[in-house]
């Protein structure tokens, strides 16, 4: 999966806003205002942090090198994922659809309601 992919993957799901709150080139994905993915535009590798339940994370760092605690993240709940790596692109998508649920599970009953009505 490339940047554009990701790009337009992350954007199609209900809710989600793209910004920039760091700088310009740190590319913020947020539903309902909270961060679902993050990744740096100007990196050398195109990396993604992916919000994961703690559990999972950790099987997923032990099985798989592309994945590892989440570089400037709460480690215990954040990975950083090597998208140039050996990951499947279903298995990728599988993981941002992991971190928006993660996040959406997290938000009020008022806004989780508001995203299954969009």
């Amino acid at each position: 999966m490339n940047i554009e992919e990701f790009y337009k993957y992350c954007l199609n799901k209900k809710g989600v806003e793209e910004t920039f709150p760091f700088d310009e080139v740190t590319l913020v994905f947020k539903v309902m205002g909270k961060i679902f993915a993050i990744t740096g535009l100007d990196a050398e590798r195109f990396e993604v942090n992916l919000k994961c339940d703690p559990e999972y994370a950790i099987e997923l760092r032990e099985n798989h090198h592309d994945i590892r605690a989440g570089w400037h993240m709460n480690k215990k709940h954040w990975n950083t994922v090597n998208f140039e790596g050996d990951l499947e692109e279903k298995f990728l998508c599988d993981l941002i659809d992991h971190s928006y649920d993660l996040v959406v599970k997290g938000l009020k009953k008022s806004d989780r309601e508001f995203l299954t009505n969009l």
